[in-house]
């Protein structure tokens, strides 16, 4: 599944809007933006596994992902779907307080049939205002947006619970708070009392990633956000976030975000300096 709307934004947009449908159409690992993302599902039935919770998503529900947050959707075999998201960056959110409500974390969004058509109308208007392009249609795009937005956040109490917790989900959780520690294969299995093999196997199934592979992506995730957030050194940093030597951090960072952590950081600051 090509994401176009993504590809708006790394060339630079600050609201993309995109409608896909389709079958048996699961994402290959968890992924991660530097911009906030709602998906409404406008049929049938999908499962978000969004950091280390799960969610279910029906008909006329929707979900907020804030950046950085490591997510990916899939459903069961032969159930068909399409959904209408929007890609949009903070700046576009015109209300401080709002935009605070959705940087917490991730929520899912059930609300009466009337205030889900009411979302999914303006999310069509956003869509249709990008694909005619005609004067103003930015602008036409962020009004509809923030009515979206505060629409929910009026009613942002009522975010839907995660799926009951499993022994994968808590694992997830435990690496989600202890990833700059050394974790190893073994170490995590004695911990939850079972088999390394098990463990892999079942880890794999539910993330379509292995440990190693989702641990270096947390790393990387917070990496990113100390490069923004602070002035300290690349070395120092890759040590806060768990490796051993830069050089090990240089690599993985280069092969999961697709640069140097000095070009990513320099981009960063090129596009704070142009916002």
């Amino acid at each position: 599944m090509i994401d176009i709307a993504s590809f708006m934004m790394a060339g630079g947009r600050m609201i993309a809007s995109e409608r896909i449908q389709g079958v048996n159409d699961n994402m290959a690992k968890s992924h991660y933006h530097e911009y906030y993302e709602l998906y409404y599902l406008e049929y049938g039935k999908r499962y978000h596994m969004v950091d280390d919770s799960i969610y279910s998503l029906n008909s006329g529900e929707f979900i907020i992902f804030p950046p950085y947050s490591m997510h990916h959707s899939y459903g069961d075999n032969d159930v068909p779907f399409k959904r209408l998201l929007v890609y949009f960056t903070p700046e576009t959110v015109m209300v401080p307080e709002v935009l605070h409500i959705f940087s917490q974390s991730a929520g899912v969004y059930r609300f009466d049939t009337k205030t889900s058509q009411s979302v999914h109308f303006l999310l069509k208007e956003i869509l249709k205002e990008q694909e005619d392009a005609e004067g103003y249609h930015f602008d036409a795009m962020k009004m509809l947006l923030n009515q979206i937005l505060i629409k929910t956040a009026r009613r942002s109490d009522e975010t839907a619970a995660p799926e009951n917790q499993s022994r994968i989900t808590e694992i997830l959780h435990y690496l989600h708070n202890h990833y700059s520690e050394n974790i190893t294969l073994e170490d995590l299995a004695s911990r939850f009392y079972i088999s390394p093999y098990y463990l892999c196997r079942e880890f794999k199934r539910y993330t379509n990633s292995t440990i190693i592979q989702y641990i270096n992506n947390i790393r990387i995730i917070h990496a990113q956000r100390l490069f923004m957030e602070t002035n300290r050194t690349i070395t120092d940093i890759s040590k806060e976030v768990g490796f051993s030597n830069v050089t090990h951090f240089n690599r993985v960072f280069k092969s999961i975000i697709g640069m140097s952590p000095s070009k990513s950081r320099k981009q960063h600051a090129d596009q704070k300096e142009q916002g």
